[in-house]
């Protein structure tokens, strides 16, 4: 039996973070891993292959109707699939092989099996082929992530009615994808597929699409989609997904009740969500307290109500996101470590990586509205930046939400390009408790994308330049 420092279950961004931060502050470390490859569902199944993926299809659709405007003939383009997919597959190889090299550098033990608890200080390891360990702990963090969520009705098998995994992987491009669920995987996914060519049509339960990004945004994303071809139907319930010759009959209604509708598919994306990951885990034999959703329930410092035992990522409150995760594997390495651990859930950003991107952080004006706020709001489009214009992508706007008094930056919301790497000013200035006039102040390189920013947060107090 070997006893450790720290022993981390779970190796996606959370976990492999939290056991490298582990191992700087000096503690002696074992990561736990069941998939046989580091990174967790977003490097393997998730957030890079669907980044990679999205990236090649947005290059085959630039090629087939972009570049001609700009001067560049290509020819007929055409699409090889397959090598699509091989490129997805080299790009997360690679990357799960980088972090199983900075565990060597860091020292930290790579126990390859599935790891559940057998009291609330050791853990068992068993591996694919049978093998079983054990190892005890000083501190353990759970890390165990997420997966996908369904609805009645629905049965995913991974081949006609798909998860996100499933959806990465298909073996050419569908004729029809009905995409249930109107949020960020779903949206993102659909797109990929839209641009190599599938009918898309996207069944939303709410009467929105994203829910939870700011109302203005989300409409105007809608808009953009359905420009790009999407079929959107919100307020839309899928009751049943049926087999129908080599194809699916998907069976809506609206959802407040009324007639039903078939839809005539041959594959389903369920997109609505994900759970925890916490089945299997023996944590009740820990201790550990759950929540009725299968929640680990911790306080502020990432604590269970077991001594010793922490809880981080999507198996905690809060948005099931990468980086949310990260910052807190940091900080409960550090708790563990005698020092300061911090994550501040104010300053958290979501992107959606379409075509155009959305980015946000901070409240949105719906948030604002309900909780009675004082505030100024400052908006400024795509289409009058000069950057967005050169690079054909005039969509979109950005959003700033400031306190009416202090002016201090409460939200910052972004449909257009590239909304994934702007929203980090935002996050910036929000983290420093910075006003829209600092933002406003502060000189942007031209011609840029980052002007945009400057100019929303001039819109703040009526003074944009260019608009």
């Amino acid at each position: 039996m070997s006893e450790y420092d720290v022993v981390v279950i779970g190796g996606g961004p959370g976990g492999y973070v939290a056991a490298i931060r582990a191992a700087q502050n000096g503690l002696k470390v074992a990561c736990i891993e069941g998939r046989g490859t580091l990174g967790g569902t977003c490097l393997n199944v998730g957030c890079i292959p669907s980044k990679a993926l999205l990236h090649a299809s947005e290059t085959f659709d630039a090629a087939s109707h972009t570049h001609a405007k700009v001067g560049v003939k290509v020819g007929a383009v055409e699409l090889d699939l397959p090598a699509m997919m091989a490129y997805k597959d080299e790009t997360v190889k690679g990357l799960t092989r980088g972090i199983e090299g900075l565990f060597k550098k860091n020292k930290i033990d790579y126990l390859k099996g599935w790891g559940s608890f057998k009291d609330k200080t050791t853990v068992e390891v068993k591996g694919e082929d049978g093998s079983a360990s054990t190892v005890t702990a000083k501190n353990i963090i759970i890390a165990t992530g997420s997966e996908p969520a369904s609805i009645p009705g629905v049965t995913i098998d991974e081949k006609r009615v798909v998860s996100s995994t499933g959806a990465i992987a298909l073996p050419e491009v569908p004729k029809h994808l009905v995409v249930i669920g109107g949020g960020v995987i779903g949206l993102e996914l659909g797109s990929v597929w839209a641009r190599l060519g599938a009918k898309i049509t996207v069944v939303e339960f709410l009467d929105r699409i994203v829910p939870g990004v700011d109302n203005e945004v989300a409409k105007e994303f809608d808009k953009i989609l359905r420009k790009q071809g999407m079929t959107i139907k919100t307020g839309t319930k899928v009751t049943k997904v049926e087999p129908s010759g080599d194809g699916l009959k998907v069976s809506i209604e609206a959802a407040k009740g009324g007639d039903a509708e078939v839809l005539e598919a041959d594959y389903v994306l369920v997109s609505v969500g994900r759970k925890a990951y916490t089945a299997n885990l023996g944590l009740d034999k820990a201790g550990v307290t759950v929540t009725d959703r299968g929640l680990v329930k911790t306080d502020d410092h990432w604590r269970t109500n077991v001594s010793g035992i922490y809880a981080i990522g999507d198996v905690t409150a809060g948005p099931m996101l990468a980086h949310k995760a990260e910052e807190e594997g940091v900080a409960v390495a550090d708790t563990i470590a005698g020092k300061v651990g911090h994550v501040n859930y104010n300053a958290i950003p979501g992107v959606i990586y379409t075509a155009p991107e959305v980015a946000w952080v901070g409240k949105t004006e719906e948030e604002l509205k309900s909780a009675s706020a004082d505030y100024k709001a400052g908006k400024f489009p795509f289409m009058a930046n000069a950057k967005a214009k050169v690079g054909l992508h005039p969509e979109g706007f950005i959003k700033i939400l400031s306190d009416a008094k202090t002016d201090r930056v409460l939200g910052v919301h972004i449909v257009g390009p590239d909304a994934g790497n702007l929203i980090a000013e935002a996050v910036l200035a929000m983290e420093f408790d910075a006003s829209a006039e600092d933002i406003a102040m502060t000189c942007h390189a031209h011609p840029t994308l980052s002007e945009t920013m400057k100019e929303a947060a001039l819109a703040v107090a009526g003074k944009a330049i260019h608009f």
